[in-house]
């Protein structure tokens, strides 16, 4: 046996999404660490291993602009380049690359941490660190690091380390949660396994293993559906153990969930109500995803209040957007629905109190076992959601050994430093802005080659290439509105000589896309013909003053068919009404976010034109300082170029200033729904809006001098080192191609010295 000890800045235990994204974190911000994973791939339970797909606060298309940006965004991006088709190995090399860029990280895999040194009383605990076994390679691995992460999901490091943690579902009265039971238990929800099937083209016979579950016996046939040709996160309520311990009977759960899986494919290959005879088995997953287990107490427990109400915590690191999905106890057995739903308005957020320990002073924690109570978790717990999480957590472990300080000490003296450090990196936090005061960009004047107005969608002469939708239920549509809306004009076919009615809705925050508010009602008549453009006087609506998405709702009228276009706009939305009828019911129904769905108005906004236009794809928009889109799309976009022309976006000082790094940030449409495995297919391999190639130019005198070429680029963010400092008084982005669409589009630029 050889035992060895290394020494890092921070320790990362645990490999799934959360781990990886708090160690890429920490790395970049030039710290050293260990990553310390017990399987022999990393992603947890997006591996290939367990292969369950990454959710997130998107919710399966729920939520509008809600895709996560940092390095879960770009994990997402580089998979759908690579893997359109959702190879579960081609998504562990795509997070195994990821890790393996940073040479800060010494990753460490098959290494299973069960010790841990703490000291202190049980109120102020200081790990000083945590021993593994890497199994093969009889190595005992002593860890030590200034901060300590448990990404471990089940919590065992903190556990070991004394840390305050929970089990179980907390009673109604302690947070006050509608969903929560009226008296608290030690239930959680339970743990699956998943299988893949294949067709093989020709018979395959299937006898079962001995101790597969005759499910007919069960209440699994009428209670889930089963379809022949379904497989992987399909299966996902084949789920068991919620009423056990999933950690200290993790086996016993195991074995319950295979009798089941291959009673389930006894029943599809045998039971004579299935097209299945080609079909085969070709995976069945060995490890259990786990669910739920420890969560750790912090200076906060987020809870389902905090959810719903969508609360803006002043110390927001991160955000999330799943439904609130809690399962019942007993899993596939229940008699119930295998899940409930509940869905806020939009996206929530996370504060950083959630992410640190209340009585362990150098430990944070990332994932599952963050500090939220049982409904909370049901959010908080899917792995995009988890690595978003895992970012902030990095980020902070970062700032606290650079600082030498705690966590704590770190919310309460360097918050905002840890927000404007997130925004920099490009992670994803909702509704603040920078306020980097390094950054040069702030102190420039800025201009473009051109910018979209939306005075006419689609471009004159091109309205030939739309298709009608007849008014049968509302339609709905966002607008960005910046700096006022007068009149909105809506291409029409009419049956007849009728009535064109609009409302307008305010969305009531700005991270939210349906209608919140009721503003005003227009109309306007349209006579019999096709292709009419049908002006609405909007002129007298009560508006915010500041720049808004405004929410119109076309009424319903068979006698109307309303025009869209194919192309995509970013921060121009279509929506589908699915709701109960009269619309008049809509306000007093929950979960409103479900009943506006993009359906085929996906990547095919409405015809329109605005007067006076929008300024809310300025040249100014790239310096705003937002990121994501919040109360509007903040971004520049160029007029439509074609035929080798280039857009460009320049930013001017009144004096030379020297910079040395020229961080570019590219509109990925994080309204795009991207899975790693097999949910759906996103039908390109690189996002259209994404420049493709652009060059970077200075004014340096009277010259512009080329100081970096782009080509072929399919990421988010770029960051241009200089060799040497150039001091310019002007900085130019000329875009010379997209990966498709028709604009230029750059959503910030930033200028170190």
């Amino acid at each position: 046996m050889l035992e060895q000890t290394v020494k890092t800045d921070i320790v990362v235990i645990g490999g799934g999404l959360a781990g990886v994204c708090a160690a890429v974190a920490a790395a970049r911000l030039g710290q050293t660490v260990s990553l310390v994973q017990n399987r022999p791939v990393l992603g947890g339970n997006s591996s290939s291993e367990v292969r369950v797909w990454v959710c997130g606060a998107t919710a399966h298309g729920n939520n509008r602009f809600a895709r996560e940006t940092g390095i879960m965004g770009e994990m997402f991006v580089e998979n759908q380049y690579r893997n359109m088709e959702g190879n579960p190995y081609f998504w562990d090399l795509v997070v195994l690359e990821t890790v393996k860029a940073e040479p800060n990280i010494q990753l460490f895999l098959n290494t299973d941490v069960h010790e841990v040194e703490a000291e202190g009383p049980a109120e102020d605990r200081l790990i000083k660190s945590v021993t593994g076994w890497m199994m093969g390679s009889e190595r005992r691995i002593r860890f030590e690091g200034e901060q300590i992460l448990d990404c471990t999901g089940d919590g065992l490091v903190g556990f070991l380390a004394g840390a305050k943690y929970r089990i179980g579902r907390e009673a109604k009265a302690e947070f006050n949660e509608d969903w929560a039971p009226e008296a608290e238990d030690g239930i959680t929800l339970g743990s699956t396994i998943l299988f893949y099937s294949k067709d093989v083209g020709r018979p395959v016979k299937y006898v079962p293993p001995s101790f597969a579950k005759d499910i007919t016996q069960t209440s699994i046939p009428i209670r889930r559906v089963i379809r022949s040709g379904d497989s992987g996160c399909h299966y996902w309520w084949i789920e068991w153990g919620g009423e056990l311990d999933t950690v200290h009977e993790n086996e016993r759960i195991r074995d319950e969930l295979w009798s089941v899986i291959y009673g389930i494919w006894d029943y599809i290959k045998n039971s004579g109500q299935f097209e299945a005879d080609n079909m085969t088995l070709e995976w069945v997953g060995s490890v259990p995803g786990k669910r739920e287990y420890r969560r750790f107490v912090g200076d906060y427990i987020l809870n389902q209040n905090d959810i719903v109400e969508q609360r803006p915590f002043e110390d927001r690191v991160a955000f999330g957007g799943w439904s609130i999905d809690l399962h019942p106890p007993q899993g596939m057995y229940a008699s119930e629905d295998g899940s409930k739903h509940f869905h806020s308005d939009g996206n929530y957020s996370v504060p950083f109190r959630s992410l640190y320990s209340a009585n362990v002073r150098n430990l944070l924690f990332a994932g599952r076992n963050i500090s939220a109570s049982h409904v909370a978790f049901g959010t908080t717990r899917v792995m995009a959601t988890c690595a978003v999480i895992g970012e902030a957590a990095g980020t902070g472990a970062a700032l606290c050994v650079q600082k030498g300080i705690t966590p704590r000490t770190l919310h309460a003296e360097h918050l905002q430093e840890l927000q404007q450090t997130l925004l920099r990196q490009d992670a994803s936090v909702i509704g603040l802005r920078s306020e980097d005061a390094e950054d040069l960009a702030r102190r420039a004047s800025v201009d473009a080659s051109s910018a979209l107005t939306l005075e006419q969608w689609p471009l004159e002469g091109e309205a030939g290439t739309t298709a009608a939708y007849v008014l049968e239920k509302p339609i709905g549509m966002i607008v960005p509105v910046d700096p006022r809306l007068d009149t909105v004009e809506l291409l029409v076919d009419a049956d007849e000589d009728t009535e064109l009615v609009v409302e307008l809705w305010e969305t009531g925050r700005e991270e939210n896309y349906i209608p919140h508010r009721f503003v005003s009602r227009h109309s306007c008549r349209v006579a019999a013909g096709e292709k009419r453009w049908a002006a609405i006087d909007a002129s007298g609506a009560q508006l915010p003053a500041a720049p808004c998405n405004a929410f119109l709702v076309v009424r319903e009228n068979p006698s109307l068919r309303l025009h869209a276009a194919e192309g995509n706009v970013f921060g121009l939305l279509g929506f589908e009404y699915h709701g109960a009828m009269p619309f008049e019911k809509h306000d007093e129904e929950s979960q409103r976010v479900t009943k506006w769905r993009p359906g085929n108005f996906r990547r095919k906004p409405f015809c329109i034109k605005l007067s006076p236009g929008t300024d809310a794809y300025s040249a100014a928009k790239a310096i705003d300082g937002f990121t994501r889109p919040f109360g509007g799309p903040h971004l520049w976009m160029s007029a439509a170029v074609g035929g080798g022309q280039e857009a460009w976006l320049r930013l001017q000082w009144t004096a030379p200033v020297n910079m040395r790094s020229i961080h570019l940030t590219f509109n990925d449409d994080v309204n795009e729904d991207l899975i790693n495995l097999h949910h759906h297919t996103t039908p390109f391999p690189v996002l259209p809006e994404l420049v493709k190639d652009c060059r970077i130019e200075a004014l340096v005198g009277d010259e512009w001098t080329v100081l970096e070429r782009i080509a072929d680029n399919r990421r988010r963010k770029r960051v241009v080192q200089l060799p040497a400092a150039v001091a310019a008084s002007a900085i130019r982005v000329a875009v010379e191609a997209t990966n498709g669409s028709p604009f230029a589009q750059l959503i910030e630029i930033r200028v170190y010295g």
